[in-house]
């Protein structure tokens, strides 16, 4: 069992536990954040060929052939359908044969990533040709590169984190507790929206719904921090602080999509918050909803499981409240 800090006499040495302390965190650390950004690549991307049978046909096979594993080939019917599979966010692109060759439908709201990726790949199964691009979900025009989004969405998921330990830390009573996580995620639907889409002019939905999206989000992320907080004490909030940031942000893929990251990573990024509220709004600010339903029943398991870890478990790591309980006893806390 390592020695305690203060236990250790040497100033020397303590120094020295601590900067290697540092220097393994730093270790496990930049990989995690840079590893699924320096291999992004197309992962079973959900793409549609659309048109006549014989060309959808040797299209798809020509994606295969370009990537193989890289592309999930649905096949439509025309223009229309693929437009329709782009707004329902069930493709994030579409190759569509007509009369003067292949044209490329994207959606660059669903990630501006990908849509660039897909017109490069365009340009090379034409061999060079210019392919026309029509952007049927377009970005934010005031965001069109999408960079502007991933900034803004990571702010909401520290002031989370903290607002959930802060209330664990600071308030005893277990309603006023409650009350506060509920109050927090009111405010901060309201003032993201103001901020995000009013002042900056990176959403481009409907306020409201941009609002509740916002709001559950934080009241997860807060709930989950707490949650976890309320149960296990300071080691709570430390892994509420590691679920929600360190693992959550860098498998997200708030700034790309989940289907460009190494997998299963993709895929687990999206049953965290960080990882379910990017998604949740871009569907609410995008695409009216659609393609949100996975994304808004994990953000709302959190902040359930998360609220009512606050209601009924009663250990509290309150400032002040350094010494441990004692064998056998439950500490008291007044509702």
């Amino acid at each position: 069992m390592p020695a305690h800090p203060s236990r250790i006499r040497s100033p020397w040495l303590l120094a020295g536990l601590l900067a290697s302390l540092a220097v393994v965190v730093q270790a496990l650390l930049v990989p995690l954040f840079a590893a699924p950004a320096a291999h992004l690549a197309p992962r079973d991307l959900p793409v549609a060929v659309a048109g006549p049978s014989p060309a959808t046909a040797d299209l798809a096979a020509r994606l295969a052939a370009a990537r193989p594993g890289g592309f999930a080939v649905t096949t439509l019917a025309d223009a229309a359908a693929a437009d329709r599979a782009l707004r329902d966010r069930e493709v994030y692109a579409a190759f569509v044969v007509g009369p003067d060759g292949v044209a490329l439908h994207t959606a660059p709201a669903a990630s501006p990533t990908v849509a660039a990726l897909l017109t490069e790949a365009a340009g090379q199964l034409s061999a060079g040709r210019p392919v026309p691009v029509v952007q049927v979900v377009p970005a934010d025009p005031d965001d069109p590169r999408g960079a502007g989004f991933a900034a803004g969405f990571l702010p909401l998921a520290l002031t989370g984190m903290l607002a959930g330990a802060l209330l664990t830390v600071l308030v005893a009573r277990r309603a006023v507790r409650l009350a506060g996580l509920l109050g927090y995620a009111v405010l901060a639907g309201l003032v993201g929206t103001a901020v995000l889409h009013g002042w900056l002019g990176v959403l481009a939905g409907d306020p409201w719904r941009e609002a509740a999206a916002i709001g559950l989000f934080a009241l997860a992320t807060a709930a989950t921090v707490a949650g976890l907080g309320a149960l296990l004490g300071r080691a709570g909030l430390g892994l509420g602080a590691l679920l929600v940031f360190l693992v959550g942000n860098p498998l997200s893929a708030v700034g790309a999509a989940p289907e460009l990251l190494p997998q299963p990573w993709g895929a687990v990024g999206q049953f965290l918050p960080v990882g379910a509220g990017g998604t949740l709004l871009r569907s609410a600010a995008f695409f009216d909803g659609a393609g949100a339903g996975r994304s808004l029943a994990v953000l709302a398991g959190y902040a359930l499981v998360g609220l009512a870890l606050v209601l009924v478990v009663n250990r509290s790591p309150r400032v002040g409240a350094d010494s441990p309980t004692p064998a056998g006893r439950t500490a008291e806390v007044t509702v």
